[in-house]
């Protein structure tokens, strides 16, 4: 009797898992057989929870991945760093102290902490490291400096983004780049009416505008460029008459808005100061050697949220900056090279020791915002099934967001791409890990990606 019942329901579970496997491939068929797919690539796969497939339409194909890259990075990092892993954002000063009179430069220096003055983190906020910064300097006798305020940005290499993110991107919020020293995740925020700006976030060091601004349409249709170290931005497009639009950019040269914002500071709290704010990469821009502040005398060591919050934000907000900087933390700290090149290298070596095919994780960058970035949907599904057993995965899973249709999963969204990657519990019960993919699809592509996953629920 007891064979008769396992029988009966391993031939109940074979039929259901064939059940899900025809209405999974119909979905997927009608999509590709539509009028809007007819040049597009897709990339699905689907397995159990564990690894078992139940679907495989051109799972092994690379394709670019928009945002669910970033399941890569953030898996990577928790396991090579560590949940608890932290940055730190140190002051101190060259020279003596005699009198209350600093008689050498202050000094800012960081490992590249993408959070340093981030809205997001209670405790973290700009007004946070202020109070720590001033204190930290009253606490050690300095009434007056009689030098600079040197903002040592030097931990990373000068390169800001990553080879093959496209130009339209780059002065956007999404677009901003990874510096030594990172301040307000590098981004400020324009309220613009018709084409007139009203006011900034903060006040922007040194950047003069160039507004190509039109009125016209419904939503925000408005590009900002800027680059590295310039002082010139532009903006054009279109945004909508007759109402406030917030639009936000990314910072041209964030170690340097941090060192006026500091300059600022000290003045409010009533600390004399009359030397320059300079960044380690002016000094070398001028040919002159960077300089950074002695050991011993450090006066404060500031450290980030630990990497589980980190990573939370990262995938749940989608936060490309935060991706960058991870690759150049793994680069760093895994071979000793602080550059996208040699973090991007590590984590194609770190997921290819996990069992995945070189050929189907073809990464550019951490965030998925390159479109260089190839990636198959099965290489994605085993990603996910690995850092389901590992430790941190509770962490991991927490910074997935639910999507418009209930199931929680990482989403992509680029020009011509979408992409979603996930886990799921149908109401039967069963347990799905799934990725997919398209290119080159003629509309938004999300609506209908859903509508074929809603088969697992």
């Amino acid at each position: 009797m007891k064979k008769t019942i396992a029988v009966l329901t391993l031939s109940a579970q074979l039929f259901s898992a064939q059940n899900i496997t025809q209405k999974l491939d119909k979905a997927t068929k009608d999509l590709m057989e539509s009028s809007s797919a007819v040049a597009s690539s897709l990339s699905f796969y689907v397995s159990d929870e564990n690894g078992n497939v139940i679907y495989d339409y051109q799972g092994n194909k690379g394709l670019s991945t928009a945002s669910t890259q970033k399941i890569f990075t953030a898996g990577a990092a928790l396991e090579a760093l560590g949940k608890n892993y932290t940055y730190t954002t140190t002051s101190g000063y060259s020279g003596t102290i005699s009198g209350g009179t600093l008689n050498g430069n202050l000094f800012v220096s960081s490992n590249g902490d993408p959070t340093l003055g981030s809205w997001r983190y209670e405790g973290y906020k700009p007004e946070n490291f202020k109070t720590k910064l001033i204190e930290a300097v009253k606490k050690s006798g300095i009434a007056k400096i009689s030098g600079d305020l040197i903002i040592d940005d030097s931990y990373f290499d000068h390169q800001t983004t990553p080879g093959g993110w496209p130009w339209d991107d780059l002065g956007n919020y999404y677009g901003a780049g990874v510096w030594g020293i990172n301040w307000r995740e590098n981004q400020f925020d324009i309220n613009i009416n018709g084409t007139d700006f009203k006011s900034f976030s903060y006040p922007l060091e040194g950047v003069k505008w160039l507004n190509d601004l039109k009125t016209g349409g419904s939503s925000d249709q408005s590009l900002i460029f800027t680059a590295p170290h310039s002082d010139v931005a532009l903006i054009n497009g279109m945004l909508p008459a007759g109402k406030t639009v917030t639009v936000s950019g990314s910072t041209p040269n964030p170690p340097l808005q941090l060192g006026v914002e500091v300059k600022q500071w000290l003045k409010e709290s009533g600390i004399e100061f009359s030397g320059k704010v300079v960044t380690n990469s002016q000094l070398e821009i001028d040919g002159k050697q960077p300089s950074t502040a002695p050991k011993n005398n450090t006066i404060l060591t500031y450290q980030s949220p630990t990497l589980d919050k980190i990573v939370y934000w990262f995938l749940r907000k989608s936060i490309n900056f935060y991706g960058e900087t991870l690759i150049k933390t793994l680069g760093k700290e895994k071979k000793g090279n602080p550059n996208f090149k040699s973090g991007v290298a590590y984590l194609k070596e770190f997921w290819k020791s996990k069992g995945i095919n070189a050929n189907m994780i073809n990464f550019a960058d951490g965030s998925g915002l390159s479109p260089q970035n190839y990636v198959a949907a099965k290489a994605e599904v085993q990603a996910l099934l690995y850092t389901k057993k590992q430790s941190w995965f509770e962490f991991y899973y927490d910074g997935f967001p639910t999507q418009d249709n209930g199931m929680k999963m990482k989403s992509g969204t680029m020009r011509d791409t979408k992409s979603f990657a996930g886990y799921h519990t149908a109401k039967d019960g069963k347990k799905y890990v799934f990725s997919i993919i398209i290119n080159n699809y003629q509309g938004s592509g999300g609506a209908e990606l859903q509508k074929i996953l809603n088969v697992l629920k």
